[in-house]
């Protein structure tokens, strides 16, 4: 697949979703940090086992917290002077997200491996046309991730998986004027993993005959640096 393309076709507005969790740490293509592998919610007919990754939506979520912890070893010295060693950063995550619908799409989208977009019909033919197939809707602001597919990727990943972010932190790329453009792109890749996660289902909705419909989720997530 490729992987820039499909990237490009997967974001909606001038900057991407703030998160993104993959199996895989990526790779740099033009300086821009790029997940590897295939989004869950692809069309995976004919390919083989891949790497997946989930991009997370931006639907109603509060403030990502990134909370540095310096692991070092203190020790005040005979003359009052404090001394440390230091071992290492680590960060821990949280975020919330209030009113999110349940699932992304009304049907599994199947994203274009090429281009990133979604099929625009579902597999599901319809008993009373037009049109013939029931259309795959788009329940998430962003296309970003419902709250059954992050409860799908909690329950799948019990181990580290790699956390990508968005957010202005451009030093990542050097102190040029060309660090000074990467606003849009995927600039901190972190390997973490969920040390919690909580949902609550708030408001459901009624199913109708052509199958869409979805439920209202608060999710909670704290994520910490392996």
């Amino acid at each position: 697949m490729t992987t820039t393309g499909y990237m490009a076709g997967r974001q909606k507005w001038y900057r991407p979703q703030a998160m993104l969790w993959s199996e895989d740490q990526g790779t740099l293509v033009d300086g821009k940090y790029i997940p590897l592998g295939v989004e869950t919610l692809s069309d995976l007919s004919g390919v083989q086992p891949a790497n997946r990754f989930l991009i997370l939506s931006d639907h109603n979520r509060a403030p990502i917290d990134i909370y540095p912890e310096r692991i070092e070893q203190k020790r005040r010295m005979v003359n009052g002077t404090l001394r440390s060693y230091h071992i290492a950063d680590k960060l821990k995550i949280s975020t919330s997200w209030s009113l999110l619908p349940s699932r992304s799409f009304s049907f599994r989208p199947d994203f274009n491996q090429s281009t990133g977009l979604p099929d625009t019909t579902s597999t599901i033919a319809n008993p009373n046309p037009p049109p013939a197939f029931y259309p795959v809707e788009e329940y998430t602001a962003d296309g970003g991730a419902g709250g059954v597919e992050m409860l799908s990727w909690y329950q799948s990943h019990t181990g580290p998986f790699w956390v990508f972010l968005a957010y202005d932190k451009y030093i990542n790329f050097g102190v040029t004027d060309t660090a000074y453009t990467n606003l849009p792109n995927y600039n901190q890749i972190v390997q973490m993993q969920i040390s919690s996660f909580d949902y609550s289902i708030i408001k459901r909705s009624g199913a109708n005959a052509s199958f869409n419909g979805y439920d209202m989720w608060n999710v909670s997530v704290t994520l910490e640096e392996v």
